[in-house]
């Protein structure tokens, strides 16, 4: 029975699909076909509920509902996450920025040791 179950969601799940995707569609080009005709205000909310609608629609398949767990424990997990402080995140930052500052600096000199060197032997001045 559940192997039906599973069947019959699945052949409906692409004609759900295909239902999002002819709603966003419309909405795309009812937006371009009556930019001049109708109001942006009507022509916004037109568009917002059509993309609502097909979100909606999209939600409803087996596809949705994975995304729609996965975001369930994500947010779970973000909350458990211990966020550093404010010190220190800029403490780190600080880290950061030195050893950037540090390795810029010895990238720099180590190519002007480099250009020198091949200046001096191809005898180009650079």
């Amino acid at each position: 029975m559940s192997a039906n179950t599973e069947t019959q969601s699945s052949s409906l799940d692409g004609l759900k699909w295909i239902v999002a995707i002819a709603l966003l569609a419309a909405a795309v080009l009812g937006n371009y076909y009556y930019g001049d005709q109708i109001s942006v205000l009507y022509r916004a909310i037109a568009v917002v509920l059509l993309v609502v609608i097909a979100g909606v629609i999209a939600g409803l398949t087996s596809k949705g509902r994975r995304f729609r767990n996965f975001a369930k424990e994500s947010r779970t997990e973000t909350r458990r996450v211990v966020w550093p402080s404010r010190q220190e995140a800029t403490q780190t930052t600080i880290i950061v920025v030195i050893a950037t500052a540090i390795v810029s600096l010895i990238l720099w000199g180590m190519d002007a040791i480099l250009v020198r060197v091949v200046g001096f032997f191809t005898g180009l001045e650079f």
